[in-house]
């Protein structure tokens, strides 16, 4: 599994233009609803349940806010590049500015565990998050992420 096989060139967001972490989530929850054809308000529901379990940012200004939908066939990502980043109570104090939404099916245990590891190890990867901080455009973007992770790192 590679991280094009979670996000389809259509799901990547250049410049999202949000001022909080509630915020954010929403825009990420209204653009995977259009592009997944599932509820936009469960899916806001579901990332939010699972941010107050505890913050979804693992540090080094990345966050993947993740959860699990009944009705979804296959795992999905979305991925956005901030405009400016923001709070999003990481432990490490800094300010996310890369986020990599992943929905899962209900039944997909190994599997959603899985893409959420290879989706953290490819974005806390600095040169990975440098490149992907530089580019501009969802196909710069999209390049960055399809890179195998021996040419990634």
């Amino acid at each position: 599994m590679t991280i094009t096989d979670l996000v389809a060139p259509e799901a990547i967001i250049p410049a999202l233009k949000v001022n909080s972490k509630k915020q954010a989530l929403q825009e990420l929850a209204a653009r995977a609803a259009v592009l997944t054809g599932q509820n936009e308000r469960s899916i806001f529901e579901v990332l939010l349940q699972r941010e107050k379990l505890g913050t979804t940012a693992v540090g080094y200004g990345v966050a993947i806010p993740h959860g699990k939908l009944p009705k979804l066939d296959k795992i999905f990502g979305l991925f956005a590049r901030l405009e400016r980043p923001i709070d999003f109570e990481a432990m490490d104090g800094q300010q996310v500015d890369l986020m990599l939404l992943l929905l899962a099916p209900e039944g997909a245990g190994a599997d959603h565990l899985k893409a959420l590891a290879r989706v953290a190890r490819l974005l806390r990867d600095q040169d990975v998050a440098n490149k992907l901080r530089a580019s501009r455009d969802a196909e710069a973007l999209y390049a960055v992420l399809a890179l195998p992770p021996a040419t990634a790192a």
